[in-house]
């Protein structure tokens, strides 16, 4: 049976952190996998997670199924924190348990070619490298576009339009809440409401993966975006992920929102989500969403997980700012948000960071701010200079 099957090559950032791990230089920096880190370079169990977690070990008296839709408190506790309070949309929205953000795009993706297969995926590029491969595996068409210029730093808007412009009713367009990951460079307001209006214009379907919700500007100013989108469009797909904003990488915590355009397709919706995800996982891990409901469910937690969201985003910003002030050539890092930041460099210029300079970032040039520590920037900044990337 397996004798034609032929060979994978690694994953590139799981190879980068062994080498990372092989590497004895006591400088080394790691800007690598996207993972937050604090000033001691860890990534801690947050407090709230932490109190939340010894909650469950005390009360928790059955490890029993939940079924495929997961923990539905743990869906309808975050519906707030991602669409507000009282959306006009939200009688026609219906959400479900899933393994992290990824699993919440696969389902969704699930969906979108149970009900409209010959629907196209408008996938601006660079973006996630799982994004394509998670839309192809559910066999969906995917149509890519340039959405930024990595040399200028800056959004294509001009081929964002154009892409959009040129679909057709019902397809597709996979959008980045906030943070994008790999630049850090999001839609401008004004951007956001253009695309919006196209978006209306052409009967498009948006599908918003918003997996760093807080580690932007901060809860409320991350969904503005999407809470925008959602109040104009008829149906929209989200994928939202708790993996970042509340430390739970390993558990494996996300959530898929589908807004219909009544509320009588609700049911039709939620039905075809909980068998798709029947035969995919058949019922999602458990332990994560109730970490996450046991915080939302308590005043005092939840106080404790917004400060310490608060206090990681405002690292994360610091570490951008000292890393901008330190060059003019990165001045465009304190303008961009999230974890993340794309240099335009060559995969030969990657290898030579980490072999010369100790410094290990993607091969793409994408670089995880909160891996670095504010005086790491002089060192970062002089690697650079000296393998050509700046010129002040």
């Amino acid at each position: 049976m397996f004798e034609e099957l032929k060979s994978r090559p690694a994953d590139s950032l799981l190879a980068l952190i062994k080498a990372f791990q092989a590497d004895e230089r006591s400088g080394k920096i790691d800007l690598g996998v996207g993972v937050y880190r604090d000033g001691m370079g860890r990534t801690p169990v947050m407090r709230a997670v932490k109190a939340a977690e010894q909650f469950l070990l005390e009360t928790q008296d059955s490890k029993k199924y939940l079924g495929p839709e997961g923990d539905l408190q743990y869906v309808r506790l975050l519906q707030p924190i991602i669409f507000g309070k009282a959306p006009s949309f939200a009688p026609r929205l219906v959400g479900i348990q899933t393994p992290g953000g990824s699993g919440a795009l696969r389902l969704g993706a699930e969906l979108i070619q149970a009900a409209n297969p010959s629907a196209k995926v408008l996938l601006g590029t660079p973006s996630w490298p799982n994004h394509a491969p998670i839309f192809g595996a559910a066999r969906l068409a995917v149509k890519e576009y340039a959405f930024v210029d990595l040399v200028s730093q800056q959004v294509k808007f001009d081929s964002v339009i154009e892409a959009l412009s040129a679909a057709s009713a019902g397809d597709v367009v996979l959008l980045h809440g906030c943070c994008h990951n790999p630049t850090g460079i999001d839609f401008t307001e004004e951007q956001w409401l253009e695309i919006t209006k196209l978006v209306v214009a052409h009967k498009l379907v948006p599908f918003i993966d918003l997996a760093y919700q807080g580690l932007g500007d901060g809860l409320e100013q991350d969904a503005a975006p999407t809470r925008m989108i959602l109040e104009a469009v008829d149906e929209a797909l989200i994928a939202y992920s708790c993996d970042k904003n509340f430390g739970l990488y390993r558990e494996r915590v996300g959530a898929l929102y589908v807004m219909t355009r009544t509320s009588d397709e609700i049911g039709k919706a939620e039905s075809n989500m909980a068998a798709l995800a029947r035969v995919n996982w058949s019922m999602p891990p458990d332990h994560g969403a109730a970490v996450v409901r046991t915080v939302l469910e308590n005043t005092e937690l939840s106080a404790i997980w917004r400060a310490e969201l608060a206090e990681m985003c405002e690292r994360v910003n610091g570490n951008r700012a000292a890393l901008s002030a330190a060059a003019p050539d990165l001045a465009f890092i304190s303008r961009q948000r999230g974890l993340f930041s794309n240099l335009s460099m060559s995969k030969d210029i990657a290898m030579a960071l980490r072999a010369r300079h100790g410094i290990y970032m993607a091969d793409s040039g994408r670089m995880n701010l909160a891996g670095m520590q504010p005086a790491d920037a002089g060192a970062i900044v002089a690697a650079l200079r000296a393998e050509g990337c700046l010129k002040r």
